[in-house]
């Protein structure tokens, strides 16, 4: 069976970036040395199609990252009918280093989570993990039945805006 990949499009952006905008948690697999996957469950702030996630610096995940940066996610919710509505992704994880963007990052995360934002990135013990998705794979389930459509994002895009086409950071 093969998977047919489309450029993605303005609507398709608007759906997922909703999802992401409605959801705390993600599955995070990163490739380990012996070659088993790792897989953990991270909170994460999303800019538009970019996702950023904290992480202790003295972690095997920000070491495996650092040996090989491609990353696989699933973020899934579940509508009040029990119909599930997810997606997974592929992408390349980077730090990020730049004090203004991890200042916008935390604005992110004081104004999406302002019951938690004491945990906002910061300090030498811990990383700030970007991923740039390459491939996203949207998945709504309805009468048991999965309905995948994957899309590409592109080689190289290092930011995605929003669906208005803007970063929200700045």
């Amino acid at each position: 069976m093969t998977t047919d990949i489309t450029p993605i499009h303005g609507g398709a952006v608007a759906a997922i970036v909703a999802l992401m905008d409605s959801q705390r948690l993600l599955t995070l697999g990163v490739n380990r040395p012996d070659g088993w996957p790792q897989v953990t469950t991270v909170g994460y702030v999303n800019d538009g199609l970019n996702l950023y996630m904290s992480v202790a610096r003295d972690s095997q995940k920000l070491a495996n990252i650092q040996a090989d940066p491609r990353v696989s996610i699933a973020i899934r919710s579940e509508a009040d009918r029990g119909d599930a509505v997810g997606l997974s992704l592929a992408g390349r994880a980077t730090e990020v280093r730049d004090p203004d963007l991890i200042a916008g990052i935390n604005r992110l995360v004081a104004a999406r989570y302002p019951d938690v934002n004491v945990y906002c990135p910061s300090g030498e013990s811990v990383a700030v993990i970007h991923v740039a998705p390459l491939i996203i794979a949207p998945v709504a389930v309805a009468d048991g039945r999965s309905r995948p459509q994957t899309f590409s994002i592109g080689e190289g895009i290092g930011d995605v805006a929003g669906p208005d086409g803007v970063s929200r950071l700045f």
